[in-house]
């Protein structure tokens, strides 16, 4: 005679489920309709809880751990402000499609819909920045709804996931029961690409005389980057990538043309507009990308592959679309190529773009440009940059030459600042081996700063840098250029803190310095700093600009390549 299964608590449940997904770091912050969760978390032994200062925090903390380790990222808040705090880390891992699931306390079941103390709809919210949500209305729901939040977020294009719990519900038992095969209705993610497809696709590179590979963070989620780094050595195929696809090939391989795109260098820019065959791999002709859509690559025959079908044709019409997993069609698409095109002119030409317009910035005074290259060198390209939002997170895609890949970490799609600081404690978490440097503007930098006491707590050894040029750079930069010169609320110099005496106040070894000569000293000095987090301030120029620039909503072709106005610092 079998035993008679045991009842367990909602929130006994909620743990035994997260042990079956192999969580192992979860970020959160408690409050009432989650105490019962939490006092079952203080004898839970098999996972971390990382005790952050803002809910907000939580979910980059949570985006950076899944970008960093391609695992899915758990936050665990309470209802009210306490989920809506969350909301603007949802719509940015929504955007950049990274797999997290945010679990949010909700007031009990009959008080639903009553204006309730600390109630919110956080699933209408949520509604449009989810890939899915859902409220657990019953208990014996809840092991079967966790089951599915964790498969829809990993599963098929990654993303957010929310479970609303009620109070009552986490107080109520029910037989613990976990489902090991998940079938949804209407979710059936297609992960090999059509055959006939794929083989037009191969023949058409065969046939090419100025190919280019243009590569999105795709490639990196689905594990390609092995399969792209083969196909575009065996066949001698420039690659350019976009600001999340970077890493995915090797930045200082010399058919890297680097990042293309608002900011992208002139090479890859050029390539793009010249090219006869453009292959968009885990791609989606991102608006920061085309520039103006009718006059993007307009000569080329387009081939998108991606494992969302309503990515295809949804910027670009394209002329071969492959619904697919982006590392099983480069493998299926190389397996079909039996001959290389022959490229030595297209070869001469991207090389004689890169000679026109190289890369280049002020070496007089301190920039941006030469932190980060001096950064790339002292880090041989190996560190995990987590980067924040503004012109340091395009200097970053310019001058660090990543090579591996989720080894840049950045808000892509919904350009949050605030993003840095939070996002690399949890990348701290989840990678052990290599250097986290979390990179942001001054401006950036003081959105999350009270993450930083996490990090002093849990002893995270990140280099915090705070690029200070006093201003918010990247408004400024377009105020010069297209708003007159008038620095409308973007000047921070007179309000902004002293970002030492902030960090020596929390007990991080701080440094900082204004002068070109003392770059590599201080990086050298932080990085040798073991035993916690460090904070490194470079006081950088006013009117750094990064430059190549195309306008918004201007041809690739119309590219800003220098300061317009010659009275200003070059």
């Amino acid at each position: 005679m079998k035993a008679e299964k045991q009842k367990l608590t909602g929130a006994e449940i909620f743990f035994e489920c997260l042990r079956e997904e192999g969580v192992d770091t979860i970020f959160g912050y408690p409050g009432g309709a989650t105490l019962q969760i939490y006092e079952k978390l203080y004898d839970v032994d098999f996972l971390e809880h990382v005790l952050v200062r803002h809910e907000q925090g939580a979910t980059h903390a949570a985006e950076g751990y899944a970008k960093a380790t391609g695992k899915v990222g758990v936050v665990l808040v309470t209802s009210g402000p306490g989920a809506t705090n969350t909301v603007t880390g949802i719509a940015d891992a929504y955007m950049d499609s990274v797999p997290i699931v945010v679990f949010t306390g909700q007031v009990p079941t009959h008080l639903i819909g009553n204006d309730a103390f600390q109630e919110a709809d956080i699933v209408g919210i949520t509604r449009p920045i989810t890939k899915h949500n859902f409220l657990v209305r019953d208990i014996n729901k809840l092991a079967e709804t966790i089951r599915k939040a964790f498969f829809i977020a990993s599963t098929g294009r990654p993303g957010p996931v929310v479970v609303d719990l009620p109070k009552d519900v986490i107080a109520s038992s029910a037989i613990f029961d976990y489902p090991k095969e998940v079938d949804i209705r209407g979710y059936k993610p297609q992960y090999q690409g059509h055959m006939h497809q794929i083989k037009k696709a191969a023949e058409k590179i065969k046939n090419a005389k100025k190919p280019l590979l243009y590569v999105g963070g795709g490639v990196i989620m689905s594990g390609g980057s092995e399969e792209l780094k083969l196909l575009a050595k065996e066949y001698n195929l420039p690659v350019t990538m976009t600001l999340q696809g970077l890493g995915a090939f090797p930045g200082n391989d010399e058919q890297s043309l680097g990042m293309l795109g608002m900011h992208g260098t002139f090479h890859a820019n050029m390539a793009v507009n010249n090219c006869d065959l453009l292959i968009a791999l885990g791609a989606r002709f991102d608006d920061r990308v085309t520039g103006k859509v009718d006059t993007f690559a307009k000569d080329a025959y387009k081939i998108q592959v991606d494992l969302d079908p309503t990515a295809i044709d949804k910027n670009v019409l394209v002329d071969l679309p492959i619904v697919g997993d982006v590392k099983h069609v480069i493998a299926e698409i190389a397996a079909e190529l039996d001959e290389k095109p022959q490229l030595d002119d297209w070869w001469q030409q991207i090389r004689s773009w890169k000679e026109e317009c190289p890369l280049e910035y002020d070496t007089e005074h301190l920039c941006t440009a030469h932190v980060i290259e001096k950064i790339s060198e002292l880090t041989g390209g190996n560190a995990v940059i987590v980067s924040d939002v503004g012109q340091h997170q395009m200097f970053i895609a310019q001058y660090y030459k990543f090579n591996h890949p989720r080894s840049h970490l950045s808000s892509g799609g919904l350009g949050t600042m605030g993003f840095s600081v939070p996002a690399a404690i949890g990348a701290a978490f989840g990678v052990k081996d290599r250097p986290i440097i979390s990179i942001s503007g001054d401006g950036g930098f003081q959105m999350n700063i009270q993450e930083l006491i996490t990090a002093v707590y849990y002893k995270l050894p990140i280099k915090f840098i705070i690029v200070n040029n006093s201003f918010l750079g990247m408004v400024r930069q377009w105020q010069e250029l297209f708003h007159a010169e008038k620095y409308s609320f973007t000047d921070l110099g007179a309000s902004n803190p002293d970002f030492v005496k902030i960090g020596e106040a929390l007990g991080i070894p701080s440094f900082s310095t204004d002068k070109v000569s003392e770059v590599e000293d201080v990086l050298n000095r932080a990085f040798n700093t073991n035993g916690g987090p460090t904070l490194i301030e470079f006081k950088v120029v006013m009117e750094d600009m990064v430059f190549p620039m195309v306008p918004s909503g201007a041809a690739v072709s119309d590219m800003i390549i220098k300061r317009l106005n010659p009275k200003r610092m070059v």
